[in-house]
């Protein structure tokens, strides 16, 4: 499956979170075994640290524009592909992550307390972020009167949603949206050149989730997050940003 989703903003990416109830396994014989097992099943995943937060981190080369990455955590293991060439090469890697999570970090039902599969689309846009935002997503809704007050500016419109997928709340999806603009910038005009994130996730909560396994799991999860991207956040949130943004360059 080709990877559609690039085309409609500057950076895609799909991102995998398995969040734990007691703390991951941090000993340095562990992580490294994880790590290495990784990096013998991508050899381009070359770039190792410790961050200052405590994270371990490996990564493929950030500067060829598409890379996977995976970082643990005290208390979840990450993974991820920002710009796949297509969603099966995201799904190969997201899949192996948690095959070996099973495996190397001895991670199981017991402890999982949740998931996360999510995709972002990032657009450059160097002005006012939540002006266009606001000008995009605002339209036609009772927000739009306050845009248009006389000598009034938008300091912060980063809209929000969490909404159940299932009976139980157990299979949850969140939409929101990162914008980078400051009062500073708003008010002397200067904007550096920086990314609008919009999220979408579809969490599932654990314990009494209906999969025996974690990819059983990301699997419908990937399902999940496909439909209601591509019915309801394409549409209405990436196409109508694209077109502000891009009637503004």
């Amino acid at each position: 499956m080709s990877n559609s989703y690039s085309t409609l903003c500057d950076d895609f990416g799909t991102s995998t979170y398995l969040m734990s109830k007691i703390e991951m396994p941090t000993s340095r014989e562990t992580v490294l075994h994880f790590f290495e097992a990784m990096q013998k099943t991508y050899p381009s995943m070359t770039d190792f640290e410790k961050r200052d937060n405590g994270e371990f981190a490996l990564e493929e080369d950030r500067e060829t524009g598409a890379y996977r990455w995976s970082s643990l955590d005290t208390r979840r293991l990450c993974a991820g592909y920002v710009n796949p060439p297509a969603m099966d090469d995201a799904d190969e890697h997201n899949e192996k992550v948690l095959e070996m999570a099973a495996y190397h970090l001895d991670l199981g039902n017991l402890q999982t307390e949740a998931m996360d599969v999510l995709y972002y689309f990032d657009f450059l846009y160097q002005g006012n972020h939540d002006e266009v935002v606001a000008e995009a997503l605002a339209a036609n809704t009772p927000f739009e009167s306050l845009t248009q007050i006389p000598g009034g500016r938008v300091l912060s419109f980063q809209p929000t949603m969490l909404m159940a997928l299932d009976e139980a709340c157990q299979l949850q999806g969140r939409l929101s949206i990162e914008t980078r603009t400051s009062a500073f910038q708003v008010r002397t005009g200067n904007y550096p050149e920086a990314p609008i994130s919009v999220y979408f996730t579809v969490r599932q909560f654990w314990g009494k989730q209906p999969f025996k396994s974690f990819v059983d799991s990301y699997r419908n999860q990937r399902r999940v997050l496909d439909e209601i991207v591509g019915q309801y956040i394409v549409p209405n949130v990436i196409q109508p940003l694209q077109k502000v943004i891009g009637a503004k360059q």
